[in-house]
């Protein structure tokens, strides 16, 4: 008798692999979903192997033009960086991974899901928020936080053996000592050997960039033209192409490369080393165009909604009320975010030349050193004099205090 039916979220890894195979054990009807949001893949083989496996159905589901229209380009809007330097390639991509898998869930009448995250990372938190957001009544099996699971599969060797004795095929040796996790946007490094914060990344780990010291002796010259800060809907093609073309030359630069510890939403840090390099030319471009053409107060205000929403975004609360009011407002702001600019990459860095917009909030005449406009230099002094009231006011408070000591 079954126990019901659930929908695996699978890659065809070790881990997910021996998951579906324990779910069954377990008395569960397997459906696997694997998400195409731009990673390089074989899903044929992917697909071969859940079935080989026992999955009742398998789903191979092409996210990657809802990926960038629907979470990465609001991402560019924002200026969504966590903690300064984390572009959350890895953060943006749960959301859209999620929502479909809930949509199987609800389209095949199951009334469980399930993944192979860690019970340690965020991952967990990413993707369960958002099945609970979108089917209130699901369930979840997360086997990493599953005593019986994790007692039983202390690491890698004892998912080995229960591969062989089930039957799983699995590379004989790990393609690297630690994990990757790839999309349209970037890719991330994670545990292994880079779990010792001080253990500098080998040479041979970074996919998506050349060293920046290997790199060509000429720069790039791009220009990236924008409207209402990139919201516009075209063609996915047309996507695709800019984030390839954009990856590959800013890759050939070595730009995007972070190695950083962060904060995790569950209260620990982390080590992570992150390759970005189409996100990082327009997260540059989006901000230099953003400034040309944003009324300084609406900026101040939008500045903070980024930081709130790139925290959002990373514990998981993409589907909150909270997270959709921000992206509502990012999105009015982004209304006159309009024009070219023009940027260079070279030895891992990213340059702007110039941007041009038809509207800029830049008046040349207004702020030129040689021409006075209609702006009269008087008026400065009251400026000064009244913003001074405060500060006078609180040396005299100084002054008097340390007088009296």
């Amino acid at each position: 008798m079954s126990k019901g039916t659930v929908v695996l979220a699978y890659s065809g890894g070790l881990d997910t692999s021996c998951i579906l195979v324990w779910l069954k054990e377990e008395g569960y009807d397997v459906i696997t979903y694997l998400a195409n949001i731009g990673q390089e893949e074989d899903f044929d083989a992917a697909k071969k192997k859940a079935e080989s496996l026992g999955a009742k159905k398998v789903f191979i589901e092409d996210l990657r033009a809802e990926f960038v229209e629907e979470f990465i380009w609001p991402s560019v809007q924002a200026n969504a960086i966590y903690e300064d330097r984390y572009l959350l390639g890895t953060s943006v991509a749960r959301p859209c991974i999620a929502r479909r898998q809930v949509q199987i869930a609800r389209q095949q009448g199951a009334q469980f899901v399930s993944h192979g995250a860690t019970g340690k990372g965020n991952d967990q938190v990413r993707f369960e928020l958002t099945c609970y957001a979108m089917y209130p009544e699901v369930k979840i099996i997360a086997p990493w936080r599953i005593p019986e699971f994790y007692n039983r599969f202390r690491g890698r060797k004892d998912l080995m053996e229960y591969a062989e004795k089930h039957g799983i095929p699995v590379p004989v040796t790990p393609k690297a000592p630690w994990s990757m996790d790839a999309n349209l946007m970037h890719i991330s490094y994670e545990s292994g050997i880079l779990e010792n914060p001080k253990n500098h990344a080998p040479v041979n780990l970074y996919l998506m960039t050349k060293n920046p010291e290997d790199t060509c002796e000429s720069p790039d010259v791009l220009e990236i033209h924008f409207t209402k800060g990139l919201s516009q809907r075209a063609v996915f093609n047309l996507h695709s192409i800019q984030f390839e073309l954009h990856g590959s030359i800013t890759g050939r630069h070595g730009v995007g490369r972070i190695d950083i510890v962060e904060n995790r939403f569950i209260g620990m840090k982390s080590r992570g080393i992150y390759e970005t390099p189409g996100g990082t030319i327009l997260y540059h471009a989006h901000l230099d165009i953003e400034t040309f053409t944003m009324d300084r107060e609406v900026r101040r205000i939008k500045q903070g909604l980024g930081i709130k929403f790139s925290e959002m975004v990373y514990n998981g609360f993409w589907y909150s009320p909270e997270c959709d009011f921000v992206r509502h407002c990012i999105d009015k702001s982004q209304e006159n975010v309009e024009g070219k600019v023009q940027l260079s990459v070279f030895k891992g860095q990213v340059y702007i030349l110039g941007r041009e917009s038809p509207r800029s909030l830049y008046n040349e005449e207004l702020v030129s050193m040689d021409v006075q406009g209609d702006y009269d230099p008087c008026d400065a002094s009251g400026f000064i004099k009244i913003n001074a009231v405060r500060l006078r006011e609180h040396h005299r408070l100084q002054g008097e205090a340390s007088s009296n000591r």
